[in-house]
């Protein structure tokens, strides 16, 4: 429905185009018989050019008339058949005025013919042919026989034979047939032609779509630069890859928002190395969080073999290159593992001979305060090792066989009360408990216990002083439908320096004199071993925050942010 009136619209300005152009060639013809008659009076009688002038304003006169039938006829061949009427009317008439069978206005005729076939195709340039040819040839007969007399009959005798007038009418019978012909041939053609290149615009318009449609839907980035490494073309995965919308990216030079892009494209063009291998790079993106980009390049070449530029195809590896950390680094808790058995094995014997002997000899040996303070400090030293090897057999392999339904809030309390007689114990700290109504998990009691431990002593030790620890548990749901506990503890203590955040988790990791740095990390084991997550929010000065979020039925999902 569109198209076709948008093809209405362009036939009717190609009308009013023709009413100009006729307007322009009476235009001339007035101006043209102007000159005659001032310069040579003796061409034309008088007669002959009062009709031309009369013509000349008949012709105005009904292009306006035109103007108005094309607004109130909306059949635009009714229109152009009334025009080729009059126009023959007048074009007949003028060769009347100039001589009759003499006048070289009949050369006229063909134009009206031509302007028929393209307007109304074929069939109607045969209908005016044959139109002009019945007037013209009764013009020129109904002026042999003498039932009309020429305007300037007068003045020159009419001499033509009937040979003559029925050769000249014969002649423009034919150059009448052969314009409508040849006029009706290049139509065609051009109508052929239109149509050919509509297919082929439609199928290259199909191509385009398709091949657009490819470029945009593939999650790879997609990305081509010219000769001078200007951005040519931008598909929608790189703009979410990189967050560099198209409109930034487009004929920029590929260096100033992705560097690195051109220095790889010349050491692929310095090496020569068609090898795939050779053609993959990776990248950091700095200004998006240092995203890591993987991207492989291939040069762009015309049907002449000439380069014309690169094509670049990039993807976002920082999901991949953070799995195979955490593949690394499960593959490192697994060796890990394996040695804390043997390790386990081999330092609690030990520990245990000495512990006993030491205490044996307590018993059975009189000894002095010094000797007896000396036993007391290896029995301590004995002590820390048996949790350091307690905190490492949590870190590197959880216990996922002794697990069933606990109560987080009874676990809490029972910490809480062990706590009290802890030596980091200060009378001045207030505990405030704000549990949900709802505790029950699927985990192991142990473990949870021993993070809850970790976390309320890390919190008394950044309260020498005293200071407030708020306990909260409260339900959450992810988008999968899978609930967790969240268990938030928050004390006001010294907290924690930005510049110690990103390691706080990892093992072995401490700022403390007398800390194995195992603490935080065992409790971030045991939250991720249950299928849950860790995080901790600490600011200098104010405080530090310790969420835990664990999974009620013991199923892991995606957890909630």
């Amino acid at each position: 429905m569109k198209n076709s009136q948008q093809e209405e619209k362009k036939v009717k300005a190609r009308v009013q185009w023709l009413m100009f152009f006729r307007l322009a060639i009476v235009s001339f013809l007035f101006g043209v018989v102007t000159i005659i008659q001032f310069r040579m009076p003796d061409s034309l009688p008088f007669q002959s050019i009062r009709a031309i002038y009369i013509i000349v304003v008949i012709t105005y006169l009904l292009s306006i008339l035109y103007i108005f039938l094309l607004k109130v006829i909306q059949n635009i061949s009714i229109n152009v058949y009334i025009q080729c009427l009059f126009d023959t009317l007048l074009v007949t008439v003028l060769v009347y005025a100039t001589g009759g069978i003499e006048s070289v206005y009949s050369t006229l005729y063909p134009l009206i013919i031509i302007y028929s076939v393209l307007f109304l195709g074929k069939r109607g340039g045969w209908l005016v042919a044959s139109l002009i040819s019945i007037i013209y040839g009764l013009l020129l007969d109904l002026e042999f026989y003498g039932v009309i007399q020429p305007i300037y009959g007068r003045m020159h005798q009419y001499s033509a034979g009937v040979g003559y007038v029925f050769l000249r009418i014969c002649i423009h019978i034919i150059s009448f047939y052969v314009v409508a012909l040849l006029s009706s041939f290049v139509v065609e053609m051009e109508r052929k032609t239109k149509t050919l290149l509509s297919e082929k615009e439609s199928a290259f318009d199909q191509l385009d779509i398709l091949h657009k449609s490819i470029i945009e839907s593939v999650g790879s980035g997609i990305m081509t630069v010219d000769l001078d490494n200007r951005i040519k073309s931008f598909n929608r995965a790189a703009e979410e890859i990189t967050g560099i919308p198209l409109s930034d990216a487009m004929d920029r030079i590929v260096d100033d928002i992705l560097p690195g892009f051109s220095g790889a494209m010349n050491s692929v063009k310095e090496r020569g190395d068609g090898s795939p291998a050779a053609r993959r790079f990776e990248i950091v993106l700095s200004k998006r969080d240092t995203a890591t980009l993987g991207f492989s390049i291939y040069p762009l070449i015309d049907p002449e073999g000439n380069g014309i530029g690169g094509l670049f195809i990039f993807q976002e590896l920082t999901s991949i290159k953070k799995m195979e950390r955490e593949i690394e680094k499960n593959r490192k808790l697994a060796l890990m593992g394996e040695m804390s058995a043997v390790l386990a094995h081999e330092l609690r014997s030990p520990l245990a001979s000495i512990s006993g002997s030491v205490r044996l000899l307590m018993e059975n040996l009189n000894l002095e305060d010094s000797d007896r303070k000396l036993m007391k400090i290896i029995l301590m030293g004995k002590d820390q090792l048996e949790n350091l090897v307690r905190d490492f057999l949590l870190f590197a392999r959880s216990d996922t066989r002794n697990r069933r339904k606990i109560d987080v809030a009874s676990i809490v309390d029972e910490v809480l009360e062990s706590v009290r007689f802890s030596p980091g114990w200060n009378g001045k700290i207030e505990v405030v408990k704000d549990l949900c109504g709802q505790n029950e998990i699927y985990g192991n009691s142990t473990e949870i216990k021993q993070s809850l431990w970790n976390i309320f002593l890390n919190a008394l030790q950044s309260m020498p002083d005293g200071g407030t620890l708020d306990i909260e548990t409260r339900l959450d749901v992810d988008d999968d439908n899978h609930t967790f506990l969240e268990i938030s503890i928050r004390d006001t203590g010294c907290g924690i320096e930005e510049k110690h955040m990103n390691n706080v988790l990892e093992p072995f990791y401490t700022t403390k004199e007398k800390g194995t740095g195992l603490g935080l990390a065992v409790v971030n084991r045991i939250a991720v071993s249950h299928g849950g997550t860790f995080r901790i929010e600490s600011e200098p000065g104010t405080g530090t925050t310790c969420t835990m979020l664990l999974p009620v039925d013991g199923q892991t999902g995606e957890l909630p942010v």
